[in-house]
C-alpha cells in the first residue's frame, strides 16, 4: 500500500540528505569519511569534544587508506583519533586485555574504560581504568577493581556506574552490578541480586533517579517481570522500579540479550538479540522515561547490535535481513543483509503481521517508526569469527561513528571505524549507483509514430527521491521523479509520441540525485515502425537487488495491543510490495551458526 501511494502521487516526501518535506528529519550524508583504522574489532566509542576514543580488542592502528600491515603503530587495544580529521591521536595507553566499555564524566575531564585487562601500560588495574583527556595520562587516583569483565559503564553526577559478568568489586560483593565515586573510586551504594548472567549495557534518566539496565541475566532482585533482561533501577540503592517495557521485550538466558541501551531526553532505545527459547526480540525500542513505556518498535529480523539517537533520528547497526513488518527490506534468498539501519524518532505508523514464521514474536498493532533513506555498505569481517561487520554506534549533531571488524566501506578499504557527516560538511558524493547495461531501457512500439521507453528505477545510499532524464539521440526530452531503494526498484515508463515512421531512435535515461551526483546508461535503439524491434534486451535484475523468496503461509501469534498511539505519519522509504518469505529454519539452540551468533564471551583475566 506504501508503494501505490508513493507512486499515485499521494505523499512524495522522503527522509533522506535532502527530502523534499521541510518536515522529514535529514540523515547525515552516506559518504565515507577518512578514518583511522585498526586490526580487530572496535567493542565501544565515546566522544569527548573533538576526540573520539575507542575500545576493542586491537594491536594496531594506521592511518585512513593505508592497507593492512603498513603504516602501523602500536595501539593495544585503546586509542584516540580526531573526530574532525579522523587522524590517530597520540593517546597510546597499551591496555593488556579486552576493552568492552568507555565512558566519560559529566565535565568531559576523564574518560572511565572497562574491560577484561589487568594492566594499563605495565601499571597495575583490574578491569576498570581511569584517564586525564588533557594529557592522557592515567589517573593514580582511581582504581577499583571487578573480578570479572566490565561491560557497560555510566556517568551521572560525581559516580560512575559499572555492568559486567563480576561478583564483586574492590573486595565488596556486588553482583555484576556496582557503583563507584567518580574521583575516588570508592564503591558506592548502588547494587542488586543478579544471579546469571551478565549486565551488557545500562543507561542513566536525565534527573540521574534511575538506571536502566539490559543483559542475559534472567532475574533481577528476585523479579522477572520486569527483571528478565532487562529492569529499571534507583540509581542510589539499586531497588527495582516501573519499566513496563521488560514486561513486554524478554531477552535473557543462553539464547537472548539486551545488547545495547542509549538515551536521551526523550527515552531509552535498546537493541537485543533472540535465537531460540527464552528470547524473542531482534530489533530496536524506544520507551518512555514515564514507567518504561512502550513509544515503538522495529521488528526488523537479524540481531541489532547499537543504536544511538540524534536529533529526530534515531541509528542502528546489526545484521537485518527482513524488515517487511513495517515497510523496509524483505526477506531474499539467498539472504541479504542492511547493517546500517535508521529510523525517525517519532513513532509513525504500526507493525504488520509477522509473516515469517519460525520462532519470531508477533508485534503487529505496536506503534512502529519509520525507515529513513542512509544505506551505506559495510562488510563483514573475520577477527571474531561470527561474521559480522559493525557492533557498535556513537554520534553527536555533526557525526556518526561505526566500529566493529568491517574490512570495507562502500567498496573501499576501511578497517574497524568509519565516520559519517551532515551534508553541510560532508562530500555528498555519493550517487545514483547501477550503471551501464545495468540501467539500460527497454524499447517498443506501442504505434506507428511512438516509442515507450521502459527503465528499472536506479537508486542511491543517501537519497531516495531521484530525477530521471530520458535522452533521445543525446538530447533531453522528458524528465520525471521517482522514489526509490537499493531493495526496491520499480519500473517507470515514458511514452515518446509524434516520432516519423521508419525512423531509428536512440535513447538512454540519466539518473540525478538532489546534490547532481548523475549517471546515465548504455543506450538501446529502436524504429519507430511496427516492423521487427531492434531492442536492448530488458535489465530487470541490477548486481545489488536482492531476490524476493517465494510465497509462504504462517499463523502468527495474536496482536498485542499499542502501549501508544503513533505519532501523525512521517512519509516512509518506499515500501517493497508485500512478500511472504520461507519460514527461518532454526537449529538446535547452541548450534547458531554464522552470522547470526551473539558476541563471543571474553575470557576472563585473573583478578590482581
Amino acid at each position: 500500500m506504501l508503494a501505490a501511494a508513493i507512486f499515485t502521487g499521494a505523499g512524495a516526501a522522503q527522509a533522506d540528505t535532502s527530502p523534499p518535506s521541510a518536515s522529514t528529519p535529514k540523515t547525515v550524508a552516506a559518504d565515507a569519511l577518512p578514518t583511522a583504522q585498526i586490526n580487530g574489532v572496535v567493542w565501544s566509542q565515546v566522544i569527548v569534544g573533538n576526540t573520539v576514543y575507542v575500545g576493542g580488542e586491537f594491536t594496531k592502528a594506521r592511518p585512513a587508506g593505508a592497507s593492512a600491515g603498513t603504516s602501523e603503530v602500536s595501539r593495544n587495544n585503546l586509542m584516540a583519533y580526531n573526530l574532525s580529521t579522523g587522524v590517530m591521536t597520540s593517546f597510546n595507553p597499551s591496555v593488556n586485555g579486552v576493552v568492552r566499555a568507555i565512558t566519560a564524566s559529566p565535565d568531559g575531564s576523564r574518560i572511565y574504560v572497562g574491560g577484561g585487562f589487568s594492566t594499563v601500560g605495565g601499571v597495575s588495574r583490574t578491569r576498570l581504568a581511569s584517564f586525564s583527556t588533557a594529557t592522557g595520562a592515567l589517573l593514580s587516583d582511581w582504581k577499583p577493581t571487578a573480578n570479572g569483565t566490565v561491560r557497560a559503564l555510566g556517568t551521572f553526577g560525581s559516580t560512575v556506574y559499572a555492568g559486567g559478568s563480576f561478583t564483586s568489586t574492590s573486595g565488596q560483593s556486588r553482583q555484576r552490578a556496582a557503583s563507584f565515586d567518580g574521583s575516588t573510586g570508592a564503591v558506592g551504594g548502588w547494587k542488586g541480586t543478579i544471579p546469571d548472567g551478565s549486565v551488557n549495557a545500562l543507561t542513566i534518566s536525565p534527573n540521574g533517579d534511575r538506571v536502566v539496565i539490559g543483559g542475559s541475566f534472567t532475574s533481577y532482585n528476585g523479579a522477572t517481570t520486569p527483571g528478565y533482561g532487562m529492569a529499571a533501577t534507583n540509581s542510589s540503592t539499586g531497588a527495582g522500579v516501573t519499566w513496563n517495557i521488560g514486561k513486554l521485550i524478554k531477552n535473557a538466558g543462553p539464547n537472548g540479550a539486551i545488547l545495547s541501551l542509549t538515551s536521551d531526553a526523550d527515552g531509552v532505545y535498546g537493541t537485543g538479540y533472540d535465537y531460540g527459547s527464552g528470547a524473542m526480540f531482534e530489533g530496536t525500542f524506544r520507551a518512555s522515561w514515564s514507567n518504561g513505556n512502550t513509544v515503538w518498535i522495529e521488528d526488523c529480523h537479524g540481531d541489532t547490535y547499537s543504536a544511538v539517537p540524534v536529533g529526530d533520528v534515531v541509528y542502528t547497526t546489526a545484521h537485518a535481513h527482513f524488515c517487511g513488518n513495517i515497510g523496509g527490506p524483505p526477506e531474499t534468498n539467498p539472504r541479504s543483509y542492511h547493517r546500517t539501519l535508521t529510523f525517525t524518532k517519532a513513532a509513525t505508523g504500526t507493525i504488520a503481521r509477522n509473516s515469517t514464521g519460525g520462532s519470531y514474536f508477533n508485534f503487529e498493532g505496536r506503534p512502529a517508526p519509520t525507515l529513513l533513506a542512509f544505506f551505506p555498505d559495510i562488510n563483514t569481517g573475520t577477527f571474531t569469527g561470527q561474521g559480522q561487520g559493525p557492533w557498535n554506534l556513537a554520534a553527536n549533531s555533526q557525526y556518526v561513528l561505526y566500529g566493529g571488524e568491517f574490512t570495507i566501506v562502500n567498496n573501499k578499504r576501511q578497517q574497524g571505524l568509519v565516520r559519517f557527516a551532515v551534508s553541510s560538511i560532508a562530500p555528498n558524493k555519493e550517487g545514483p549507483k547501477a550503471t551501464g547495461t545495468n540501467f539500460q531501457p527497454t524499447l517498443s512500439v506501442p504505434s506507428a509514430s511512438s516509442v515507450k521507453v521502459t527503465w528499472k528505477s536506479n537508486y542511491d545510499r543517501d537519497n531516495a527521491q531521484l530525477t530521471y532524464q530520458v535522452l533521445r539521440n543525446g538530447v533531453v526530452v522528458h524528465t520525471q521523479t521517482g522514489l526509490s531503494a537499493d531493495w526496491f526498484r520499480p519500473t517507470l515508463s515514458w511514452t515518446d509520441i509524434g516520432r516519423s515512421g521508419g525512423t531509428s531512435y536512440t535513447y538512454q535515461v540519466r539518473a540525478t540525485d538532489p546534490f547532481g551526483n548523475a549517471v546515465t546508461g548504455s543506450s538501446a535503439s529502436i524504429k519507430a515502425t511496427g516492423a521487427a524491434n531492434k531492442t536492448a534486451p530488458d535489465q530487470t535484475i541490477a548486481p545489488d537487488a536482492p531476490t524476493v523468496a517465494p510465497d509462504a503461509t504462517v499463523t502468527p501469534d495474536v496482536a498485542p495491543v499499542p502501549d501508544v498511539a503513533p505519532a501523525p505519519e512521517v512519509q516512509p522509504v518506499p515500501a517493497a510490495p508485500e512478500v511472504q518469505p520461507d519460514p527461518e529454519v532454526k537449529p538446535i539452540p547452541g548450534t547458531k551458526p554464522l552470522p547470526d551468533d551473539a558476541p563471543a564471551p571474553i575470557p576472563e583475566v585473573p583478578a590482581a
